[in-house]
């Protein structure tokens, strides 16, 4: 089914070509979330769930001023966590996931943040998305997280199809060389935040003119511009993305 798919996407080159001209258009692209480590950064994004980085932010100097490392956040108290991140929601969720995690770590990789992605997402509260966050922004391993951003806007433009994240994350591995796959997260994250929201700023977009959703807006008041191999892969991407964008707003527990 992932074949099937994967044959009406964006070919390798088109892809890496929208992802540089995305990186041009948001210079120095990063995880906004504040850290110092790799363990700071993952209880950071495990912390960011359901939540915004700059509330997270907001909160992690407090939290790790009293939880320095591994051994200190394994030991804590849940009430006196919680307090810590209330404001980040689900705080009772998320504290539970950070002790355990914290115990873990200190258990088999002596307080160390492993880079493996197996190993890191055998820890407690820690899926595939918060793994590659880690491994590609601390760790130096390549990782291509998929958020909701991610899904939005690689479903807009046509260079991956799907609501599946770890689908959505093999077909833009697939097409870009390992060294861009951090990147190319980063910069439609941003892209996501900033231009291509659920409501998008379409014209000021560096990469409309190769947007499956665009040329179909440009088609309506263009006739002819697109091709009917396009409207109808824009189409389908459309539909998708606007189920994503849907979905986000139902509020449920963090996807970690």
């Amino acid at each position: 089914m992932v074949e099937a798919r994967a044959n009406s996407l964006k070919a390798g080159p088109a892809t890496r070509r929208i992802i540089e001209t995305l990186a041009e258009q948001h210079p120095n692209a990063d995880t906004e979330l504040h850290y110092r480590n790799a363990f700071e950064l993952l209880v950071a994004t495990i912390l960011s769930a359901q939540s915004t980085d700059q509330r997270v932010n907001m909160v992690t100097p407090a939290l790790f001023k009293r939880y320095v490392d591994a051994r200190a956040l394994a030991q804590a108290a849940p009430p006196e966590l919680e307090k810590l991140i209330l404001s980040t929601g689900f705080f009772r969720q998320k504290s539970k996931a950070l002790i355990g995690m914290s115990q873990k770590l200190l258990a088999e990789h002596g307080g160390d943040v492993p880079a493996d992605m197996e190993k890191l997402t055998a820890l407690p509260g820690v899926g595939r998305k918060t793994a590659n966050v880690v491994l590609g922004h601390a760790l130096g391993v390549p990782g291509l997280p998929v958020d909701r951003h991610v899904l939005r806007v690689s479903n807009r433009i046509g260079i991956a199809e799907g609501e599946d994240p770890v689908v959505v994350e093999q077909q833009l591995c697939a097409r870009l060389p390992p060294g861009m796959w951090t990147l190319a997260s980063d910069v439609q994250i941003l892209h996501g935040r900033r231009i291509c929201r659920p409501k998008p700023l379409c014209e000021e977009c560096a990469v409309r003119d190769e947007c499956d959703y665009y040329r179909t807006v440009v088609a309506q008041e263009r006739p002819g511009v697109a091709t009917k191999r396009t409207k109808a892969s824009a189409t389908k991407s459309t539909k998708v993305a606007t189920k994503i964008t849907k979905n986000t707003k139902k509020k449920k527990p963090p996807l970690l």
